[in-house]
C-alpha cells in the first residue's frame, strides 16, 4: 500500500501509524480523529481534548506492546494531550505531534494535511548532478514567508536547492534547531504548517529543490517527555553528550524515525534530507534500512536526495541506492587550514601538509580513509573512497557548524585574505563535487552567525557556562576573563546579531548590522553568479558520470611543496576539467599549461601569467579540454569570468 494519499496529485497526507490521524469523511460523516500513542511504562492513558471552556477526557484502549488507541469526535484544529497514569497524573505532548501552536509544553494540534492545495503539481525535483545547495536558517531570515521573498534572488544567483536547518519544535522562540524535541512538528515560531508548504511550493515554482536537515541522534534538553512514559526508547548502557543514547535496536524507535523521514518527503514534498551527525546514531544497519525504504516509497520519476554528515567517513554508506552524498568535512578542514593557518581543535588533524590532504580529497573523496587520526586518539578513521564519483561529496567553505561553532561566529571573510578566499570559492563552485553555500557568503558577508537558544533559569545558565567551558582548550580562551566575552547563547542580542536585517528595517538591530556592511557586495555577488553560470552550462550537465583523474601538488622554484595544486577530472564525452589553485602569496612555476579553453579565472587575466609560465598568487583557473567549442555551441553556452574589480 502506498505511504501517501493523494487527491488529483495536489493534496498530500502521509498516513502515520501513530499520533493523530484524521479519519476520512467517507468513513465518518462527522469529524473524527484516531489517536495512537506508545507508552510502555504506563498501564493506562487518557486522551484529553481541550475546548475553549472545558476538557473532554477519553480512556485509551491498550492494544498490546505498550500501545494505546482511541477515537474522538474532533477534527482539524482540536488541541489534545495524553494524561498518564500514576500519582501525579501528569499530561504530556504527543511525540508525533504535527504542530504545537503554544510551544513544546502546550497542547498538540490536530492538523489536516489535505487542507493545503499544492500548486506545483508536476514538480519532480532536480537531478543530484544539478545541485548547488544554499543552507539557511529560517528563523534568522524571519520565518517561512520572509524566506520565500529571498527565493527569486537565489534562483537568479544560480542556486538550485535550498537546505533548511532543522525545523522540529524546540523550546522558546529561537534556536539553531538542533535542540528539537518533537520531530514531526515544524516550529510555530516560523509560521504554521501551511506556511512551510507554501514556501516549498514557491521554491518549486522557481525551479529550486528544497532539502531539510533532520536530527535523529538526540533530543534537546527541554521538552522531551519520552523518558517518562517510554524509557525503552533509550539505552541504559551508552551515554552521549546529550544523555542516554537512542536505542535503534528497538523496532518502535526505528519505525518512529523512518516514518519521520517519509513524512517530510511525502506530506511536505521536500526534495531530500540531510541526516545530522549519523556517527552519533551508531547504527549503520538502520541507516541503510531507512535509505532503502525511502527509495522504495518515492514515486517513479521523482528526484529525492539523501545526504549524511558522518565523522566516521563510512564510504560504504554512499552510492548504490543508499545515500547520494556526504558532507565532506575533510575538504573543508584542509581548506580552512590553508586559508587561515589555524591548527587548534579538529583542525589539528589537518595541520600537517594540508595541501596534500586537499589534493587527496579532490582525487579520492576523503582525506582520512582508514589512517589514524590525531583527534581520535590515533584510532583509524574512514574507509577507502576512491571508487566513489565526485558527486558523492558535498564541498563547502562555510556552513552553520563551521561558523557557529566558533566562539564569536566569524565568517571566513574576516579570517583570511579576500583574494585567497575568492580562489578557494572558485574551486568549490566549479569542481565536480556538489557545492554548498551558507546564507550570506555570496555577498561577502562579514556578519557573524552565532550559536543561539532561548532557555531560562538553570538550563540557560548551564548552556551558557557549558559553551564557554568548551573553548577553555583553545589558547585564546585560556582564562575565565577571556571566556566571559563569549556571547551568551540565550541573549536576544546573540540571535539579533546572527539575523540579517530586512531591507525596510530601521530598528536598532539594523543599525547594529551596519557594522558588518558588506564592502564590495555587488562584486561578490557577480563573482558567485559568474562561476555558477559556468557550472550550470559547462560542468553540471556533464558530471553524472565524472571521475577524478588525480591531483598534483605544485612546487616552488627551489623544489619545496607550495600551497597549490592542479586537479583533473574526466567528464562526459571524455572531456577533461582541469583546475589550478594557488593559495600561496607567491607566484609559482607553471610550465605545463593544459590544452583547451579557460572557462573561469580569478583574478582576471591570470591566464596571461600562466601562458608566460607562472601561476599567480591567490589564483584559481579552470580549463575545459576537448572539443569545448562544439559542446558550447550545442548547449548555447556562455563562458564567464569575473570583472576586473573582483581581483
Amino acid at each position: 500500500m502506498p505511504t501517501h494519499l493523494r487527491d488529483h496529485a495536489v493534496r498530500h497526507a502521509h498516513c502515520l501509524p501513530f499520533g493523530a490521524h484524521l479519519i476520512d469523511s467517507a468513513v465518518c460523516t462527522t469529524p473524527c480523529t484516531r489517536f495512537r500513542f506508545w507508552a510502555p511504562a504506563c498501564e493506562a492513558v487518557r486522551l484529553e481534548i481541550e475546548y475553549a471552556s472545558s476538557t473532554s477526557s477519553i480512556d485509551m484502549t491498550a492494544t498490546g506492546n505498550g500501545w494505546f488507541e482511541a477515537e474522538a469526535g474532533c477534527g482539524a484544529g482540536a488541541r489534545y494531550r495524553y494524561r498518564l497514569d500514576g500519582p501525579d497524573g501528569r499530561t504530556v505532548t504527543d511525540p508525533a505531534s504535527r504542530f504545537q501552536p503554544d510551544d513544546v509544553h502546550g497542547p498538540s494540534e490536530v492538523v489536516d494535511p489535505r487542507a493545503y492545495t499544492w500548486q506545483q503539481r508536476n514538480w519532480l525535483g532536480r537531478p543530484w548532478a544539478e545541485m548547488v545547495i544554499y543552507e539557511l536558517h529560517v528563523g534568522a531570515l524571519g520565518g517561512y514567508t520572509n524566506v520565500a521573498r529571498h527565493l527569486p534572488r537565489l534562483a537568479a544567483l544560480g542556486v538550485t536547492a535550498i537546505e533548511l536547518m532543522p525545523l522540529n519544535d524546540f523550546p522558546g522562540r529561537r534556536n539553531w534547531g538542533y535542540d528539537g524535541v518533537l520531530p514531526f512538528a515544524p516550529d510555530s515560531a516560523y509560521g504554521r504548517p501551511e506556511d512551510l508548504k507554501a514556501l516549498i511550493d514557491r521554491a518549486h515554482e522557481l525551479g529550486l529543490a528544497v532539502l531539510l536537515d533532520v536530527v535523529y541522534n538526540h533530543f534537546g534538553p527541554e521538552g522531551n517527555d519520552l523518558p517518562i512514559y517510554a524509557p525503552a526508547f533509550f539505552r541504559n548502557d551508552i551515554s552521549t553528550p546529550w544523555g542516554p543514547a537512542i536505542d535503534f535496536r528497538r523496532l518502535e524507535v526505528r519505525e518512529f524515525f523512518s516514518q519521520n523521514a517519509l513524512y517530510w518527503l511525502d506530506e511536505y514534498r521536500f526534495d531530500g534530507l540531510r541526516f545530522d551527525a549519523v556517527h552519533a546514531i551508531g547504527d549503520d544497519e538502520w541507516l541503510r534500512e531507512v535509505a532503502d525504504r525511502v527509495r522504495r516509497a518515492i514515486e517513479p520519476g521523482r528526484h529525492v536526495h539523501l545526504v549524511i554528515e558522518n565523522e566516521h567517513n563510512t564510504a560504504s554508506l554512499l552510492g548504490q541506492g543508499q545515500f547520494d552524498a556526504q558532507w565532506n568535512d575533510d575538504a573543508h578542514n584542509a581548506l580552512h587550514v590553508l586559508l587561515t593557518g589555524e591548527h587548534e581543535g579538529y583542525y589539528r588533524a589537518y595541520a600537517d601538509k594540508p595541501i596534500q590532504q586537499l589534493a587527496r580529497v579532490l582525487a579520492e573523496g576523503f582525506a582520512y580513509q582508514g589512517e589514524p587520526s590525531p583527534i581520535h586518539e590515533g584510532a583509524p578513521r574512514g574507509e577507502p573512497s576512491k571508487h566513489l564519483p565526485p558527486s558523492a561529496f558535498v564541498l563547502f567553505l562555510q556552513n552553520h557548524d563551521q561558523i557557529g561553532n566558533r566562539a564569536f561566529g566569524e565568517r571566513l571573510r574576516t579570517l583570511c585574505d579576500p583574494h585567497a578566499l575568492r580562489a578557494a570559492t572558485a574551486l568549490m563552485l566549479l569542481a565536480p563535487q556538489i557545492p554548498l553555500l551558507f546564507m550570506g557568503e555570496e555577498c561577502g558577508s562579514t556578519q557573524p552567525f552565532l550559536y543561539f537558544t532561548d532557555y531560562a533559569g538553570e538550563l540557560a545558565d548551564a548552556v551558557r557556562e557549558g559553551r564557554r567551558r568548551e573553548f577553555a582548550k583553545f589558547s585564546a580562551f585560556s582564562d575565565a576573563e577571556q571566556r566571559a566575552r563569549i556571547p551568551d547563547p540565550n541573549a536576544v542580542q546573540t540571535f539579533a546579531l546572527s539575523s540579517p536585517a530586512c531591507d525596510d528595517d530601521n530598528s536598532e538591530t539594523a543599525a547594529q548590522h551596519a557594522v558588518h556592511a558588506d564592502e564590495g557586495h555587488d562584486a561578490w555577488v557577480h563573482f558567485y553568479c559568474s562561476a555558477l553560470a559556468v557550472r550550470a552550462k559547462l560542468v553540471a550537465p556533464r558530471i553524472a558520470r565524472a571521475c577524478a583523474r588525480g591531483a598534483t601538488v605544485l612546487r616552488t622554484r627551489d623544489g619545496r611543496e607550495a600551497n597549490a595544486l592542479v586537479a583533473h577530472w574526466r567528464l562526459a564525452d571524455c572531456e577533461r576539467l582541469v583546475i589550478a589553485l594557488n593559495l600561496s602569496p607567491n607566484a609559482l612555476p607553471f610550465l605545463e599549461q593544459p590544452d583547451g579553453m579557460v572557462i573561469f579565472e580569478t583574478p582576471a587575466r591570470s591566464r596571461d601569467d600562466v601562458q608566460a609560465g607562472a601561476l599567480p598568487p591567490y589564483t584559481c583557473i579552470a580549463w575545459l579540454t576537448g572539443n569545448v567549442n562544439e559542446y558550447a555551441s550545442r548547449h548555447d553556452t556562455r563562458v564567464h569570468r569575473p570583472r576586473e574589480n573582483n581581483t
